[in-house]
């Protein structure tokens, strides 16, 4: 990358850190003050700029549940407490990606490392056809939590499921069996809130899988940062997903989709985006269409995220043009645990990433592509 970009997001990388240094005085231990409301913070300074990424960590934060999603969207559903908890979990106000390394690597991330800090990258998919035929390129997600669950690293599985009665609608879901994750299985470019089904999970089970998207696993790392033990200790492995950005359900599965292509969307068995979005058909064929037809369905809190490869989880997975495989970044000691056991013991089949330069290329420049959004906020 170009010597200057690199000097300016150093440059942003020390303005970060003494930002954070001014946030933990002001709510932290350091010196005394008036703690902050929801409407003072997150109502004003992230949900009225469009910051919001919806990851739902404020609403289950909050000790006193005056924080709910309905339809989606945040809301205040009672006399806010002022207890300042929703403002200093939230990832999108006064975040710090050198802090948040330091939390999870102890260390930051170098100028070369341009997708994050990371022990091992692969190639891999899944050796079960059953999960094969079910999920998307690889299907290591679903056969690395399969693993998980069954050799006692987890005890349940946080990740996106679909709703029944909307097609391809996503809903959070805790999986306790294989049935559960290949229900799961499969990507709809729709948001998921799954930080909300935490704690249902916690409620019952003491070691947790959770799988998110980038803004969500920031969420989830910024809530140990926190020392809220109570929804992140039992979280035992953190998957990340690959993602440049989500669409709205209203914009491009309603408008779109069913309005303007006349496209039953209960006649959809799946869709995936390989340099176009590929509708297949429970027919069997195959509908492709641009990216640049439906680039305005784009959720508008996305343009706020410059994380792309999730470089904060214990495991990042996805496509990258890759057919029949998934592309893996092994990034910390549980997630190198995790994939070399299930590797080892054949639940998982490897190849050399060298293999699909194309894929390595285009992990670098979909994570510069995102990060530049850091410098020019």
């Amino acid at each position: 990358m170009d010597g200057r970009i690199w000097r300016r997001l150093a440059f942003r990388q020390i303005l970060q850190k003494l930002k954070f240094a001014a946030c933990a005085i002001i709510h932290g231990s350091m010196m005394p003050s008036a703690k902050a409301g929801f409407e003072d913070i997150l109502q004003r300074k992230v949900i009225s700029e469009g910051r919001c990424s919806d990851c739902s960590a404020c609403a289950i934060s909050c000790p006193y549940d005056c924080l709910e999603i309905v339809e989606g969207k945040l809301r205040l559903n009672r006399e806010c407490k002022m207890c300042d908890i929703c403002n200093r979990v939230c990832a999108r106000f006064e975040w710090s990606w050198p802090e948040a390394e330091k939390s999870v690597f102890n260390r930051e991330r170098k100028p070369k490392e341009e997708y994050g800090i990371y022990r091992r990258i692969a190639v891999a998919r899944a050796k079960n056809n059953v999960v094969l035929k079910a999920c998307q390129d690889g299907g290591v997600v679903t056969a690395l939590l399969r693993f998980a669950l069954d050799r006692g690293f987890v005890e349940c599985a946080v990740e996106s499921g679909v709703n029944p009665e909307k097609p391809l609608y996503p809903v959070p879901r805790v999986s306790t069996s294989l049935e559960d994750m290949l229900a799961c299985a499969g990507s709809r470019y729709f948001y998921s809130h799954n930080i909300l089904a935490l704690p249902q999970a916690e409620k019952n089970y003491a070691k947790i899988g959770f799988v998110g998207l980038p803004c969500q696993v920031n969420a989830i790392r910024k809530m140990a940062m926190l020392k809220l033990k109570k929804h992140v200790a039992p979280v035992k492995i953190v998957v990340g997903l690959m993602c440049s950005e989500c669409f709205t359900y209203e914009g491009l599965m309603e408008s779109y989709i069913s309005g303007k292509l006349g496209i039953n969307p209960h006649d959809i068995q799946s869709m995936d985006i390989k340099g176009k979005l590929i509708l297949t058909m429970k027919n069997g064929s195959i509908r492709p269409i641009p990216l640049a037809e439906i680039k305005q369905y784009s959720a508008t809190k996305c343009a706020f995220c410059d994380d792309f490869s999730s470089e904060l989880a214990d495991i990042s997975a996805g496509g990258l043009g890759l057919t029949g495989w998934t592309f893996i970044v092994v990034r910390t000691g549980a997630g190198e645990e995790l994939f070399s056991a299930a590797e080892k013991a054949g639940a998982i089949e490897t190849r050399d990433p060298s293999e699909e330069s194309n894929a390595l290329k285009l992990l670098g420049t979909l994570s510069r592509k995102k990060r530049k959004r850091l410098l020019s906020s």
